[in-house]
């Protein structure tokens, strides 16, 4: 069974962890005054459940979920993240450091419907990809719980090509000390509270429709790309944007790539600093 934290679990810090808030305090503070900064926002309250994690004043695997809008650089960000750990991971020897949930590998097998329009361009003028209730959200949250709890299950894979082909029970995934996923909707209600650290990814308008156009042409939308992308637009009003509101930590998708893995390194220097200096 897997227990969410809650406020007295941390409310009376040993002085490691105290220690550990002063240092998160002062990174992240300063990440904030600085220009192209990765933090847009952040919660009082991740500093203390980050630094009760680190201290291990909470001995327990961690779930992080990022959303944000299409084209936000979510994608990338969570990327960053999970070679940066496993770098760090690799560097001292620690096993089963990070394990990956894609939401994207939980929308429906639609194939048929593909078929049945001649093409994924055709089929998208006609269903609603950009809604949670295209996802099969729940099972998500059953999975990542699984591996939270310590239990080897086997994910989904999409096909991302234009088929909508959803192969169920392809990817066996381990238990780590990191479970991680990023998508449109990872933190709508039906998973979010599968994870322990809420992450949203903040966009400016123009950025985020020049990367979509880009994408759109990869993937052969053609005409399409223009109704996708209005309806991705008023659906993220209803169903994504909102969940920024609830993030603990709210991040730029327009700051260098670098820079969010010099603000993630110098958070894990703590594990390093506890753990593996001589």
């Amino acid at each position: 069974m897997i227990q969410n934290i809650t406020t007295a679990q941390i409310a009376k810090p040993t002085n490691l962890c105290e220690e550990i808030e002063r240092y998160l305090q002062k990174v992240f503070e300063t990440e904030m005054k600085a220009q192209g900064s990765v933090l847009v926002s952040y919660t009082p309250f991740v500093i203390k459940k980050i630094a009760a994690y680190l201290s291990g004043r909470i001995n327990l695997p961690a779930s992080i979920g990022i959303a944000g809008e299409t084209a936000s650089g979510k994608s990338t960000i969570t990327m960053d993240l999970i070679e940066t750990i496993e770098s760090f991971a690799s560097e001292f020897n620690i096993e089963n450091a990070i394990t990956r949930v894609n939401t994207d590998d939980y929308y429906y097998d639609r194939s048929e419907m593909v078929k049945a329009a001649g093409c994924f361009s055709e089929f998208a003028k006609n269903y609603d990809l950009d809604v949670p209730q295209a996802l099969e959200l729940e099972l998500m949250s059953k999975h990542i719980k699984e591996l939270l709890s310590g239990k080897e299950t086997y994910l989904p894979k999409y096909d991302m090509s234009g088929t909508a082909i959803r192969h169920d029970n392809y990817t066996l995934a381990k238990p780590s000390k990191i479970i991680i996923s990023e998508g449109l909707f990872t933190l709508t209600d039906k998973v979010k509270d599968a994870f322990d650290f809420k992450i949203y990814v903040d966009i400016a308008e123009d950025i985020k429709k020049k990367r979509f156009y880009v994408r759109a042409e990869e993937r052969g939308l053609g005409d399409s790309a223009d109704i996708i992308y209005k309806n991705a637009n008023e659906k993220a009003e209803v169903h994504i944007r909102p969940c920024k509101q609830q993030a603990d930590i709210v991040l730029s998708g327009a700051a260098d790539r670098i820079k969010y893995k010099n603000f993630l390194n110098k958070i894990i220097a703590v594990i390093q600093e506890l753990h593996y200096a001589e």
